[in-house]
């Protein structure tokens, strides 16, 4: 009974305007994909860890892993053409060693460097009580439809909306025959693993989510968290 995070590294990160993908950016003198490999490395309830790679810096992040004490660094993969692709070979990589009916994967965002220890062990209760679980928050905005991009006449109720973000975890002989029911079907780029589970008519379940849980895509991003990690929680605040 295995729980294996998969961390998604896989991109390029051309939002960012950078020379570097995102996920090696430094910030305060460490990259932001080893701020993600941490938290699930000091997480008691995790067994390994794969990443799945972008090209080129392989051989990078195995130095980082060393550097950093990420003893749980089983593989590194490398990525595919698109995000659904990416995913599906890390979990073709995680299968091969795990798989057991009870072994669990978590497949996480490498620039969600701010996920929490109580946000890895809600995923993993929630998933191994219901078969699944989507750390997810409340939406709090006001939600508008455009097709044009410049104006709106329709609004979203948003009482029964739920932002997703990861960890997501999945019994991992589930998640792999999905990906190649996918594949079968003509599903090659679903946005993420949840929207992978809809499109092929599954139940998801909610787990805990965080506004901390900062999923870092633009500069902008890159200076809330560095807010953040310099940031002390006031004695009132519970």
């Amino acid at each position: 009974m295995k729980n294996i995070a998969l961390i998604i590294a896989g991109g390029v990160g051309a939002r960012m305007g950078q020379d570097i993908p995102k996920q090696f950016i430094n910030v305060q003198d460490r990259p932001i994909i080893v701020y993600t490999l941490e938290a699930f490395q000091k997480h008691p309830g995790i067994d390994g860890i794969t990443v799945v790679c972008v090209d080129g810096w392989h051989d990078i992040l195995k130095a980082y892993a060393k550097q950093f004490g990420i003893t749980k660094l089983e593989s590194i993969v490398p990525g595919g053409e698109n995000g659904q692709s990416s995913i599906r070979n890390g979990l073709y990589d995680i299968q091969s060693r795990h798989h057991d009916d009870d072994d669990i994967v978590l497949i996480h965002d490498a620039i969600r460097p701010m996920v929490s220890q109580d946000i890895i062990s809600d995923n993993i209760r929630v998933c191994r009580e219901k078969g699944n679980s989507v750390a997810a928050l409340p939406c709090t905005a006001a939600m508008l439809v455009t097709e044009d991009q410049i104006k709106s006449d329709t609004q979203v109720p948003r009482d029964n909306l739920k932002v997703a973000q990861t960890p997501q975890a999945y019994y991992i002989n589930e998640i792999v025959g999905l990906h190649k029911e996918a594949l079968k079907k003509g599903i090659t780029n679903s946005v993420a693993s949840c929207t992978l589970y809809v499109e092929l008519g599954k139940t998801l379940y909610l787990s805990k989510g965080e506004e901390k849980n900062l999923k870092i895509t633009t500069s902008e991003d890159i200076e809330i968290f560095k807010a953040l990690l310099n940031a002390h929680k006031e004695p009132w605040m519970h």
